[in-house]
């Protein structure tokens, strides 16, 4: 593949613009800063902006977390977006295709684009790399970071395992090199497609997963939807064309468990609290944050329908998220279905 992007000197420190100043755009910035690289952060809140940049502190999505002094942030993204050598998006999936736009005509001739963002386009359903392709045009390099990540934990430095897909292998790997450190293992990957689908559809089965657990259906459920959950996944990947060994790694089973089990994830909780009995509008009022589940679910469905396949699980989710029925009642859904096979012959293509 030719880019018109120049692979960056070996061992120079990069300059590197991160859109998004929530939590993972954050957590991702202090991350690359405490790397030694340059490391600026974009934003649209000022208050946030100014408190990263002036007080190392992102009160509002990391409070009390110290984040490096070398790390700045800027509302002003020309500013930001100057002589960077790559630009890291990690905004919410529905302000992808904006942020896209705004960057188009101020992106450094030389950078490259990746993305930390999970989800679909709402509304066209398209993968972000095909957003991307359309917005960038042709030769510039893409990427997908992904995998199992809470931005609380790879903000306080803990052990984190991610896995970053590309076309272009060698843009794959200075993303990954930027990004790889003492505490943060990074893998390579080419398959952007079935990336892009796990980090997508694991919020959806989180949900599942919290409002069983809400419902108190014991550890033995929780565990058959994650696992049938990854048949849904796997099924649908094969139709789109990714590769299943995508989804058996970081970017699918990985982000799945730790998304479906872990406490801080919002999607979780969403669930949680629909499975104790809360409102829609509850829940996410009490999260305080954006819960992908809730757009990504339509869009979900809409790759199934195209490409004519069954989901249970995330057919549950998306009549429990539209309000036509309640986590009981999919539940009732979901043990009412014939005994069938395990797996659909061919899934595993040798």
């Amino acid at each position: 593949m030719t880019t018109d992007a120049a692979a960056p000197a070996a061992g120079r420190p990069q300059r590197v613009a991160i859109l998004g100043a929530g939590s993972w755009g954050t957590a991702l910035a202090a991350l690359i800063a405490r790397h030694g690289h340059h490391a600026c952060l974009w934003g649209r809140d000022a208050d946030v902006v100014a408190a990263i940049d002036q007080r190392h502190e992102n009160p509002h999505y990391l409070p009390g977390i110290a984040l490096p002094g070398a790390l700045r942030a800027t509302t002003d993204l020309p500013a930001a977006l100057r002589d960077a050598d790559l630009v890291l998006v990690a905004v919410p999936s529905h302000a992808f295709t904006h942020t896209l736009q705004a960057l188009a005509p101020l992106r450094p001739t030389h950078a490259g684009v990746a993305w930390a963002t999970k989800g679909f386009e709402p509304g066209s359903g398209r993968f972000l790399h095909e957003v991307a392709a359309d917005l960038l045009g042709p030769g510039v390099p893409l990427a997908v970071v992904t995998g199992p990540s809470f931005a609380k934990e790879v903000a306080a430095g803990l052990p984190t395992a991610l896995t970053v897909h590309a076309d272009d292998a060698a843009f794959a790997q200075v993303v990954a090199d930027v990004l790889h450190g003492p505490s943060f293992r990074v893998y390579t990957g080419n398959d952007l497609r079935g990336a892009e689908l796990g980090g997508a559809m694991k919020n959806v089965l989180a949900v599942a997963t919290g409002a069983a657990d809400g419902m108190g259906l014991g550890l033995n459920a929780r565990t058959g939807l994650i696992t049938r959950g990854l048949n849904e996944m796997l099924r649908l990947n094969a139709a789109i064309g990714g590769r299943p060994e995508t989804l058996m790694g970081l970017a699918g089973l990985g982000d799945l468990v730790l998304t479906c089990t872990g406490e801080l994830s919002r999607n979780r909780r969403l669930g949680l609290a629909l499975g104790r009995g809360q409102s829609i509008d509850e829940a996410v009022r009490e999260i305080g944050q954006v819960v992908e589940s809730i757009q990504t679910v339509d869009e979900v469905m809409r790759q199934a329908e195209r490409h004519g396949i069954e989901l249970p699980i995330s057919s549950a989710v998306q009549a429990v998220l539209h309000g036509e029925i309640t986590p009981a009642q999919a539940l009732q859904r979901l043990l009412a279905r014939e005994q069938r096979a395990e797996y659909d012959a061919g899934l595993f293509p040798g």
